[in-house]
C-alpha cells in the first residue's frame, strides 16, 4: 500500500471484549487444552479468593457431559446491585468489562490470586454461552451471556449456547428465592468451539492436582470435583466420578503429602507478620498517578522438614498462587537457612568436626529438604505477567529474618527429641558439605578413553572399541548365561556387556551408604561413569544408551523394576534425558513350513499376538511346527537369534523410557518399592480382580 493511501480510515478500533475475540492468545496463551484450563482456573480463582478472603467454605467443580463445566462457591456473591459510573449491574461489569473487580485495591480484598479483574470477562468473551446465577440478598438472581454479550437464553427444557437468544430487556433477572443468609455465585460456561482446537480437553489429573494444592494452602476449604463426561482414560469413564479435596492440617500436612524418604526431623512450622512501606502510584480523586508511599502488611508461613536423601523440593506461594521460579520470597527463605546453619556450625565446630576452611553452601543445606513457603501481601509484584517470579524487594528480608530467628531457636533447643534432630540435622548438613568437597576433588574424568583403560572397571564388564560415546550402547545383562549369548550376539564395535546377578538392592528402601555398598550397584554406577546423586554429570557418561536386557517374565520385570529404581534416585537425568531403555525379547518362536523354500523363522512378543498369527497361518492354509518355542530366558537362544530379534539395531525394539510427571513417577516407585507395607497391600487388593491368573510364572 502507498504511504499516501494509508490514512486513519486504514485503523481498526478492537472495542471492549471484541479484542479478545480476536486476538485470544495475547490473554489466555493459546486456544488448546493449555488456554482451555485457563480459563477455567480464571473462575475458579474468583470462588478461591472468596474463600482466601474468609468467605465461603465451599466450592464445586462440575465437567458436564455436554462440554461445559461449572464453578459453583458459597463466597458473597458477586454484586447485583447498580455500578454508579457504568450504570450496569454489578454482575455485568464483572463480566463484560476488562480490568474491572473488587481486587484493585478498594479493601475487597486484601489478598487475592486472580489476574486482577481480566479473567471472568476474557472467559465469557471466548464463550458460546455463560451463565451466571447469584445468590444475594434472599434472591437468586441470573444474567446469561454469549460470546460476552448479555440477554436472555429461550431455553426450554435444556440449556444450550445455540438456544433462540435475545439482548431486549433487563438481562439480569430474578428468578428464585434464596434461603436467608445464603449467599454464592454459580457460573456454567460452554467454550467456544470457534475459539478453542477441536482437540482442547478439560483435563482431569490437572484439575485435582490443582484443587489438592489449594486445598492445602487453604486449611478447611472444601473443593469437590465430578466429571460426568464419561471420558475414557479418565477415573470417570464408566460412570460419575467425584472427588473431594479438603485438609485441615494446611501446608504442614501438604509437606507431608510431597516428602517421601525418610524423615531427619519433624514437619516443622516457621510464622511472622511484618510490616514494611513501598512506593507506588495511587489515584486521587480526579484520577491523576501520584506517588504515594503505603504501608504493607507481609504474612509468612512456612512448613519444612528434611529427610535422609540428598533431592530438594520446595514449593513456593504468593497469595496461594504458584511461583515456580520463585523470587524474592525463595531468596530470602534460602539466605536465612544459610546463615543460620553456618553461624550454628561455626559455634559448634569442635563438635561436629568442621575444619576452619570448610564453608558449608546453599546446596549442602538444601539437600533433602521438603518445604512449603507461603507468604501474603496486598498487591504483590511480579516479574512479567506470567506471576511465576515474585518482585517485592522488601519480602527477602522479612522471610529471611522469620527463617533466621526460628530456625535458630529449633537448632539451640534444650528438649530431647528436638535437641536429638537437630543434631542429626547437622550432622547430615555436614555429611553433605564433605561428600561436594570429596566428590570435587575426586570426580571421575573418564569419558570413553581406549580398550586398555578398562583394567580400572569392574572385571565383568565386557566392553566395546569405540571411543565416540554418542555411538555407544551398555547392556545391562541378567545372569551370566545370558552374557555368554549377548557376547556372540553383540556389536563389539559399540555394544558393551554388564552382567549382574540376579536382583539388586532395592535403593527406595536402602541408604546411600548401604547402595554404594551394594556390589552391583556400585558396579552400575563405575561403568556408567557419571557419578550418582547430586553430583552426577550427564555430560560424563561412558555410553549413550544404557539398556536393560532381562527376561521376558516375572522376575525379568522386577529386576527391571529394581534397576529403574535406582537410576529414578541416583542418576535421574539418564532419565530424564531419554538414554534409559528397556529391550524387548520375543516371547515364541514359530517356524512356519514352506514347500520348495527354506522355512521361515516369525517371532511374537505377546500371547495375543501368537495367536493372532496363528489364525492368519490358518486362514491363508500354511502350517507351521509343532511344538512352538517359548522362550524362558534370554539364555535359551542362540546367538544369531538374540542378535536378530533383541540386539541388531536393524531389527531390534527398545522401549524408550521416560519421566513425564516427575512427581507421578516418584510416588509410584515409593508406593510399589517403598518402605510403608499398608498402601503397597492396599494397591495389591484393588487391583487382584485385574489379574490374570494364567498370566503368573510359576
Amino acid at each position: 500500500m502507498a504511504a499516501s493511501n494509508y490514512t486513519a480510515s486504514n485503523l481498526s478500533v478492537l472495542e471492549g471484549l471484541e479484542a479478545v475475540r480476536k486476538r485470544p492468545g495475547m490473554y489466555i496463551g493459546s486456544t488448546d487444552s493449555r488456554g482451555l484450563m485457563h480459563c477455567l482456573w480464571e473462575i475458579i480463582d474468583n470462588s478461591v479468593d472468596e474463600a482466601l478472603a474468609g468467605y465461603g467454605q465451599n466450592i464445586q467443580i462440575i465437567l458436564h457431559k455436554d462440554g461445559s463445566v461449572e464453578v459453583q462457591d458459597d463466597g458473597r456473591g458477586v454484586p447485583t446491585d447498580i455500578e454508579p459510573r457504568t450504570g450496569l449491574s454489578g454482575v455485568e461489569v464483572v463480566y463484560t468489562k476488562l480490568h474491572a473487580g473488587g481486587k484493585f485495591g478498594g479493601g475487597s480484598y486484601t489478598a487475592s490470586g486472580g489476574l486482577h479483574g481480566v479473567g471472568a470477562s476474557v472467559v465469557n468473551a471466548l464463550s458460546s454461552r455463560l451463565d451466571v446465577h447469584v445468590d444475594r440478598g434472599g434472591k437468586t438472581y441470573q444474567m446469561s451471556f454469549r460470546h460476552g454479550v448479555p440477554g436472555i437464553f429461550d431455553d426450554g427444557r435444556t440449556p444450550k449456547p445455540d438456544n433462540a437468544f435475545s439482548t431486549a430487556g433487563d438481562p439480569l433477572q430474578v428468578v428464585g428465592k434464596a434461603k436467608r443468609g445464603v449467599t454464592g455465585t454459580r457460573v456454567r460456561y460452554w467454550a467456544d468451539p470457534m475459539i478453542f482446537t477441536p482437540d482442547a480437553k478439560f483435563s482431569y489429573a490437572d484439575l485435582t492436582a490443582r484443587a489438592r494444592q489449594t486445598a492445602f494452602l487453604i486449611p478447611g476449604l472444601r473443593i469437590a470435583i465430578r466429571d460426568d463426561r464419561r471420558l475414557p482414560g479418565t477415573p470417570g469413564e464408566n460412570e460419575s466420578f467425584e472427588e473431594v479435596f479438603q485438609h485441615d492440617g494446611g501446608i504442614g500436612e501438604f509437606v507431608e503429602y510431597l516428602a517421601h524418604d525418610t524423615s531427619v526431623t519433624d514437619i516443622w512450622r516457621f510464622t511472622g507478620r511484618e510490616t514494611f512501606t513501598e512506593t507506588v502510584p495511587v489515584l486521587d480523586g480526579k484520577g491523576h498517578s501520584k506517588l504515594t508511599e503505603v504501608e504493607r502488611e507481609c504474612e509468612v508461613d512456612i512448613a519444612l522438614r528434611w529427610g535422609i536423601g540428598y533431592e530438594t523440593t520446595l514449593r513456593t506461594f504468593v497469595n496461594i498462587i504458584a511461583t515456580p521460579k520463585g523470587g524474592t520470597h525463595q531468596t530470602g527463605f534460602e539466605q536465612g537457612l544459610l546463615k543460620t546453619f553456618r553461624k550454628h556450625l561455626t559455634d559448634n565446630a569442635r563438635k561436629f568436626k568442621v575444619g576452619a576452611n570448610e564453608k558449608i553452601e546453599k546446596d549442602d543445606v538444601l539437600a533433602g529438604l521438603t518445604a512449603v513457603l507461603t507468604v501474603r501481601l496486598a498487591e504483590p509484584q511480579f516479574e512479567g505477567q506470567t506471576k511465576e517470579i515474585l518482585g517485592t524487594p522488601a519480602v527477602r528480608q522479612i522471610v529471611s529474618q522469620v527463617v533466621a530467628k526460628q530456625l535458630a531457636d529449633k537448632l539451640k533447643a534444650t528438649a530431647r527429641a528436638d535437641k536429638t534432630q537437630a543434631t542429626q540435622l547437622s550432622e547430615k548438613v555436614v555429611a553433605e558439605m564433605k561428600s561436594r568437597v570429596s566428590a570435587r576433588v575426586h570426580k571421575e574424568t573418564q569419558r570413553r578413553k581406549n580398550a586398555l583403560e578398562t583394567s580400572s572397571m569392574p572385571t565383568k564388564l565386557v566392553d566395546c572399541r569405540t571411543t565416540d560415546v554418542e555411538k555407544s550402547e551398555l547392556f545391562i545383562v541378567e545372569g551370566d548365561s545370558a552374557l555368554g549369548t549377548a557376547r556372540l550376539a553383540r556389536s563389539s564395535t559399540y555394544q558393551a556387556l554388564l552382567p549382574i546377578r540376579g536382583k539388586i538392592l532395592n535403593v527406595q528402601k536402602a541408604s546411600i551408604t548401604d547402595m554404594l555398598a551394594n556390589t552391583e550397584c556400585a558396579a552400575i554406577i563405575q561403568v556408567i561413569g557419571a557419578g550418582s546423586g547430586r553430583s552426577f554429570d550427564l555430560d560424563s557418561r561412558r555410553y549413550d544408551k544404557i539398556v536393560m536386557m532381562t527376561d521376558a517374565d516375572v522376575d525379568g520385570a522386577h529386576i527391571r523394576t529394581l534397576l529403574l529404581t535406582l537410576f529414578y534416585r541416583y542418576m535421574r537425568p539418564l532419565v530424564e534425558a531419554g538414554k534409559i531403555y528397556a529391550a524387548v525379547p520375543p516371547l515364541h518362536r514359530v517356524e512356519v513350513v514352506h514347500r520348495g523354500k527354506p522355512n521361515e523363522m516369525v517371532y511374537t512378543y505377546t500371547e495375543q499376538e501368537l495367536h493372532q498369527l496363528l489364525a492368519s497361518l490358518e486362514a491363508e492354509g500354511k502350517s507351521y511346527k509343532e511344538p512352538i518355542q517359548r522362550y524362558k530366558g534370554l539364555g535359551e537362544m542362540d546367538a544369531d537369534q538374540l542378535a536378530e530379534t533383541t540386539m541388531d539395531p536393524r531389527h531390534r525394539m527398545l522401549r524408550r523410557v521416560r519421566v513425564s510427571d516427575a512427581e507421578a513417577a516418584e510416588r509410584a516407585f515409593t508406593l510399589l518399592m517403598g518402605s510403608e507395607v499398608a498402601p503397597r497391600k492396599d494397591f495389591i487388593i484393588r487391583g487382584a480382580h485385574k489379574l490374570d491368573a494364567a498370566a503368573i510364572d510359576v
